[in-house]
């Protein structure tokens, strides 16, 4: 059986009942008729036109990139209208492309790969370069073992590959940035580095070139370090935004892979195990207990409990009967069904909900920063204010005049390289972060803390959020004849045998009582209705009202009433019969959470408007949302209904958070400006979310939102520490105090000089590890 590899999503197919096209005399295989649409469709606008594609004049370069069948469209998440195929960087702002479609299976990533190894290789010359250098400083001589001279070629020799291998993708990103004139972070860090480096190498090979009048210690001064180490700490930030951008992927990998593989194809012929991608509208298909429902479809034979927590967050199972709807990854618990394919692939709900949250994340463009704003204008102006120093220190300056003008020059441009420019915001988010984490707030990406600290608006899901996220008894009613222990205690019993979440619910509180359980016999389960059996001796029927009343058990008014007025507050009532005289009700409700209602009064504090979204009945969700005081809330609502409920506020200016722990949530977890998701939730609203609380409290969106406001305060009070030492430097550096106090900064000052902006930097980061949140 031959094998080959899906051009489009990259999963493995049989090439003889796999779906084919051919184009340009090579075939290729698909997994399913998406997928070859998708290729047609693509190979077709890659003929027709260029447009928007970075390859656009370079054929050798495109045929490159559509090797191994690699024909994914990349794109760059700042810029949504840079696409090319294949991986590459972006010609604007440098930043890594991805993929706009992301396959079932997890991928190797050798950019990610790539850039840690040349990290790692930056690290280990580095580290013995910055003790060469700065030894001295701490006692640590090098004369007795290393020249002046040799010490210099040996710093070159370390140097060297760290700036022009290591920092390689670095240089070609700012060179590309200068030739489309788009200058960014990588413009300044490859003129800095590449000023220092050029300077030292001068320095070493031709000595004789440099004023003597700028000597220390009788040699020239090198920069090697400073070059290699801001190398080194770039390729780190750089390394861990790929590892960032690489979860993001895993919730849409997550959700592909909740649909099961195959599905049981019910024919005049029998009964046949297919794969998912050969299910066609109208196909019968056979849904047993215990697995999950392939696609959506209508049930045409059967009863069942469903489980579908996957789409609505609700812990209790849904019945489903002749005519009911069933939808694809959904879990059939109780009976076999057999259901009508109506829905397939990426048409059915758990396909939308996939195509959601992929658009959402793509769209979830990171904010430009500041530092790239200003670098637009602080790029130019800093080559501008070393060519002017050049030249007037060139024409008008003392002899050696084109060595002083040189000096000046390079002094320009090396305290303006942006090490503590490049520190600002890392060193502040790497804290912050770490900070958050103590507490149970683990964020994705600084994203995330930028824009956590503009929201207006929270919305929160019910279930698992707001409260515990599981079925437990609030209240037990009793005829006067019965006690509350007597009907836990037979109820439990008849339920011992059964999984369904109520059942586990009583199950549980009687436990809790410590209560005895005899052993039940004769079990008897009706869907929909309640079950029946021996417990001592004694017929025992639990289930709802209806139920027992078809099974001439006598019920009081009283207890009727009170059913009602507990039902209308949101409880689920259970009646409860032994030899057809009733012992009372139990109500089970998800109860709130004990922190709930405090941190509801905190967020309000801080200005928070609270909007509930929930899958629930309007009575539940109007009950929670008087007992806490919520703003808004809405109820019986679908995963796309919350996508577009978030949508709709940000098309109003709203800065939206959404908290959930649901998979139902992972589409408004994505779509929102700010996601929040219970660590107790589900692995798809952990991967969609940008912001995880450990704990599954509520309690701690109000420590994300300090959090961020802390943390942004501090990145912008680094952004002053570090352009008001170049707004400083520059200027002295170019010589202008030269004509009045014969005030000159050598490169080495202007070292040092960037050195202190950088301690400066990292000291003030380092408070937030003791705010408080």
């Amino acid at each position: 059986m031959d094998q080959a590899t899906d051009p489009i999503c990259g999963m493995q197919v049989d090439t003889e009942t796999a779906l084919s096209l051919t184009e340009d005399g090579t075939t290729h295989y698909f997994c399913s008729a998406g997928c070859r649409d998708r290729f047609a469709k693509q190979h077709a606008t890659d003929q027709q036109s260029d447009e928007h594609s970075c390859c656009h004049d370079k054929p050798q370069q495109r045929d490159a990139a559509t090797q191994g069948n690699n024909t994914r469209l990349y794109t760059c998440p700042m810029h949504p209208e840079i696409e090319q195929v294949g991986p590459g960087s972006c010609p604007k702002c440098g930043m890594d492309l991805e993929p706009k479609t992301v396959s079932a299976e997890e991928e190797e990533d050798g950019t990610a790969d790539d850039m840690s190894r040349r990290f790692w290789v930056g690290v280990a010359l580095s580290v013995p370069l910055l003790i060469l250098t700065m030894g001295p400083m701490v006692g640590l001589r090098m004369d007795p073992w290393l020249s002046a001279t040799a010490a210099g070629w040996l710093q070159l020799t370390l140097a060297s590959p760290v700036v022009l291998w290591c920092g390689w993708p670095l240089l070609v990103r700012g060179w590309q940035s200068i030739v489309h004139r788009s200058p960014n972070m990588f413009t300044l860090i490859a003129i800095g580095t590449l000023t220092a480096f050029a300077f030292s190498l001068v320095a070493v090979m031709l000595p004789s070139l440099i004023p003597a009048a700028f000597y220390e210690h009788d040699r020239p001064p090198l920069y090697f370090e400073a070059a290699a180490v801001i190398i080194t700490l770039v390729l780190l930030g750089q390394v861990l935004e790929l590892r960032a951008r690489k979860r993001t992927s895993g919730a849409i990998r997550e959700l592909m892979q909740l649909a099961p593989k195959t599905a049981h194809r019910v024919t005049d012929g029998g009964e046949q195990d297919v794969p998912l991608d050969q299910i066609q509208v109208g196909d019968s298909l056979r849904v047993r207990p215990g697995e999950k429902t392939p696609v959506d479809g209508v049930v045409r034979e059967g009863e069942s409990t469903v489980d579908e927590a996957m789409l609505t967050g609700e812990p209790l199972p849904v019945e489903k009967r002749l005519g009911d709807k069933v939808s694809a990854g959904t879990l059939n618990q109780t009976g076999t069904l057999l259901i009508e394919a109506q829905q397939v692939g990426a048409g059915t709900v758990l396909g939308r909900i996939v195509d959601m949250v992929a658009a959402a994340q793509r769209s979830r463009a990171p904010i430009q920063r500041l530092v790239d704003v200003v670098a637009a204008w602080f790029v130019p102006a800093v080559i501008v204010a070393a060519l002017v120093a050049f030249g007037v220190w060139a024409i008008i300056g003392p002899e050696p005049r084109l060595a002083h003008a040189l000096l000046a020059a390079v002094s320009v441009l090396i305290i303006a390289c942006p090490c503590a420019l490049g520190l600002a915001t890392p060193m502040s988010i790497m804290v912050g972060i770490g900070r958050g984490a103590r507490d149970g707030v683990l964020i994705k990406d600084a994203q995330v803390l930028e824009t956590m600290e503009k929201v207006d608006t929270i919305i929160v899901d019910k279930t698992g959020t707001l409260t515990e996220g599981r079925p437990r008894v609030v209240d037990v009613v009793t005829v006067e004849s019965s006690s509350k222990d007597e009907l836990l205690a037979l109820a439990a019993a008849a339920e011992g045998a059964s999984e369904h979440p109520l059942a586990r619910a009583i199950v549980d509180a009687a436990g809790e009582r410590n209560l005895q359980i005899d052993e039940a016999s004769d079990f008897q389960s009706t869907t929909g209705g309640g079950i029946e059996a021996k417990v001592g001796g004694r017929l025992v029927l639990v289930g709802k009202h209806d139920y027992l009343a078809n099974s001439s058990v006598p019920i009081p008014q009283s207890i009727t009433e009170r059913s009602t007025e507990l039902q209308s507050t949101g409880r689920t009532v259970v009646y409860v019969a032994a030899d057809k005289n009733l012992l009372g009700v139990i109500a089970i409700a998800d109860p709130i959470k004990e922190t709930t209602p405090d941190t509801i009064k905190k967020l309000h504090k801080l200005g928070l408007n609270l909007v509930m979204l929930t899958g629930d009945a309007q009575a539940t969700a109007q009950a929670v949302a008087n007992e806490l005081g919520i703003d808004d809330f809405k109820a019986g609502v679908s995963p796309e209904d919350k996508h577009d409920f978030v949508q709709q506020l940000r098309q109003q200016g709203k800065i939206v958070a959404m908290a959930g722990d649901g998979i139902n949530d992972a589409p408004a977890l994505a779509a929102a400006d700010v996601g929040i998701a219970m660590g107790t939730g589900s692995d798809v609203a952990i991967e969609s979310a940008g912001v995880t609380l450990v704990g599954g409290d509520l309690s701690g969106v109000v420590k994300a939102a300090s959090l961020s406001r802390a943390t942004m305060s501090n990145i912008r009070q680094n952004l002053f520490f570090a352009f008001g030492y170049n707004a400083i430097g520059i200027p002295i550096a170019a010589g202008v105090l030269y004509p009045a106090f014969g005030w000159l900064l050598s490169p080495m000052i202007a070292a040092a000089a960037m050195s202190l902006s950088s301690v400066s930097v990292i000291g003030n980061a380092l408070r937030l590890r003791s705010v408080k949140l």
